[in-house]
């Protein structure tokens, strides 16, 4: 059930009616490679995107890092992007965005070959909570914006998980439209994260990371990182994956490069 938020609304509105802010664009051109294969209305779009979410959500600079608007706008650009055709309401679950100089040490869990379970702190470049933050690393984030051809970006793999969190549970399965649409989601994707981890297991070499197989929810985020920046060998080796994603998110990179 949406809810009417009317000061809320009437601020985006305003918002939208602002011009883009030059030097904005020129962090964009700089930093953000893929605004160029957009379309006019697409990146018209994704400008009022930006200023909201920027207006919206506060952004905190960690371990000595100031925050620019070079990172805002880096960030937000990316994170809107996945927004550009979805009925959203900017990640309205997401409060905070923790900005650190480079990677973060993050206390996990793991299982040696004895079954004995540890606590160790593995360096990651991102993560995302459900209670409201996401954190970043700046160096890994300027890096995935760049670089649109790894398939390897921070950004999307986060905001993904937020847009699963929608759903009620970070599960790899996001707010879809209808049942049919549940259970081809569930078909298809079960059927490639199993595929995934048997390709792990035996060695053999995908296009989807081998991290994708660790869970459902990490399926999800990190196959939205490849079909934002590999969308033809996602297409080509996964047709049935990247139409799933290409309806969820109503875009098709594919047709951009």
């Amino acid at each position: 059930m949406s809810i009417f938020h009317p000061f809320r609304d009437r601020r985006r509105k305003a918002l939208d009616l602002m011009p883009f802010p030059k030097e904005w664009f020129s962090i964009i051109d700089k930093n953000v490679p893929f605004f160029k294969e957009l379309d006019a209305a697409e990146r018209e779009h994704l400008e009022d995107l930006i200023k909201v979410f920027i207006n919206e959500k506060n952004f905190e600079g960690c371990g000595g890092l100031e925050i620019t608007d070079e990172i805002k706008v880096t960030v937000a650009a990316q994170a809107c992007l996945l927004l550009l055709n979805l009925e959203n309401n900017y990640y309205d679950q997401l409060v905070s965005i923790l900005v650190y100089p480079s990677g973060i040490n993050h206390k996990g869990m793991s299982r040696n070959n004895n079954g004995l379970i540890t606590e160790e702190e593995v360096p990651v470049s991102g993560l995302s909570s459900s209670g409201g933050v996401i954190v970043l690393s700046w160096t890994d984030t300027i890096g995935g914006s760049k670089n649109t051809e790894d398939g390897n970006n921070v950004v999307f793999h986060e905001f993904a998980h937020q847009l699963d969190l929608l759903s009620g549970a970070v599960n790899g399965a996001p707010v879809l439209s209808s049942i049919s649409e549940y259970r081809d989601w569930g078909r298809i994707l079960t059927k490639e994260y199993k595929k995934l981890q048997t390709d792990v297991s035996k060695h053999r070499k995908s296009v989807i990371r081998p991290y994708g197989a660790t869970a459902p929810a990490e399926f999800f985020a990190v196959v939205t990182e490849i079909f934002f920046e590999k969308p033809h060998q996602l297409k080509e080796d996964h047709p049935e994956l990247y139409e799933e994603f290409k309806a969820y998110y109503h875009q098709n990179p594919a047709e951009r490069t």
